[in-house]
């Protein structure tokens, strides 16, 4: 009875291990695929990146052309938007802390 048994266990890890190989297959033709997909988009982001700059070129360049100081539109664009960026930060820091402490202390509190 004993080689029965043994039988059963090994039948058992051998299911066991077919299963976990068809898992670990899986595993790397996802790894593959998502490989792929980042390569597909580095490049497309490299290729974006490359127009966007010519754009910017030619932007500055018929803003030249137009007698407008394209570098400055620029410089206060960035300017305006770091601001806005810190308004967003200061917003959410005050809201954070605004969480975190009570309003006002229990009890009623009415000005006369």
């Amino acid at each position: 009875m004993g080689l029965g048994s043994t039988a059963k266990k090994i039948q058992s890890l051998s299911d066991r291990a077919e299963a976990m190989y068809k898992q670990v297959q899986k595993l790397q033709q996802r790894i593959t695929g998502l490989e792929e997909k980042a390569e597909e988009t580095h490049e497309t982001v490299t290729r974006m990146d490359h127009q966007l700059t010519e754009q910017r070129a030619l932007l500055l360049a018929l803003a030249e052309e137009q007698g407008i100081d394209g570098e400055e539109i620029l410089a206060e664009a960035a300017i305006d938007d770091a601001e806005l960026e810190a308004d967003t930060d200061a917003d959410a820091d005050s809201a954070t802390n605004a969480d975190a402490t009570p309003d006002t202390p229990s009890g009623d509190a009415t000005a006369e």
